[in-house]
């Protein structure tokens, strides 16, 4: 049997980590993983059982309630992609919204759902190659990594392309909310005490302001190569 490679994608939000992961998964015929999507689930759980808003967060019963969270990836036939489903229900479309966004980096800050996903995704990897995005998956998930990308772009070109995209999907907002929620979660997510966002020092810097999908595709197949990681699973 071959051996089994971890693809480490970090970066600030809305640099383009989620399309290169499902592109490299796809090209290398490996398990993508979304870990911000699961930081996400636990958001929504948390403002649909109504433990967080602009003022209170009710850390201690989230933490109570962590073991009733269930989170699971499930293929979408019509988009080829994983859905995130939380407790048997599909909430792939929730979990995008910008209520999410504006909470999901406090969330993230608790170390107890920090601990409790960071294992579910070391578990989801075991035994397969993959490709995972996040904050801290060069650095806490998989340190040992075969290849870690930093992906990093100016907040207002990143602000730009999440208002853009959110806007193709039909979602009602403005700029400004967009601009201010990605200056927020870059504050907190690089300040947080666990598992702050960083660049480790053997992970590969892209940044982006100017390359489309494709050119950071294609140079980050050329690092790939330079590792020789294998496509297919083993």
């Amino acid at each position: 049997m071959g051996k089994n490679h971890i693809i480490a994608i970090d970066g600030y939000s809305s640099t383009g980590k989620s399309t290169l992961a499902k592109k490299l998964a796809n090209e290398l015929n490996f398990i993508y993983i979304d870990t911000g999507a699961m930081y996400r689930a636990v958001t929504y759980y948390a403002l649909k059982n109504h433990l967080i808003s602009d003022r209170h967060f009710d850390k201690d019963e989230l933490i109570r309630l962590l073991d009733d969270i269930v989170i699971e990836f499930k293929k979408n036939p019509e988009t080829g992609h994983a859905d995130v489903y939380l407790n048997g229900k599909n909430i792939e479309k929730d979990i995008r919204q910008m209520e999410v966004s504006n909470f999901v980096s406090h969330i993230a800050e608790v170390p107890e759902v920090r601990k409790k996903l960071v294992a579910e995704q070391r578990k989801i990897a075991q035994n397969k190659s993959v490709v995972m995005d996040g904050r801290d998956i060069g650095s806490v998930v998989f340190p040992n990594a075969d290849l870690k990308l930093f992906m990093t772009a100016s907040p207002e070109i990143r602000a730009q392309r999440r208002f853009d995209e959110m806007k193709r999907k039909g979602m009602e907002v403005n700029f400004d909310e967009v601009f201010q929620n990605v200056k927020k979660r870059d504050k907190i997510d690089t300040e947080r005490e666990d598992s702050p966002l960083i660049k480790t020092d053997d992970a590969i810097e892209i940044d982006n302001d100017s390359l489309n999908e494709q050119e950071v595709f294609d140079w980050v197949m050329k690092q790939v190569r330079k590792k020789n990681i294998i496509s297919g699973q083993s």
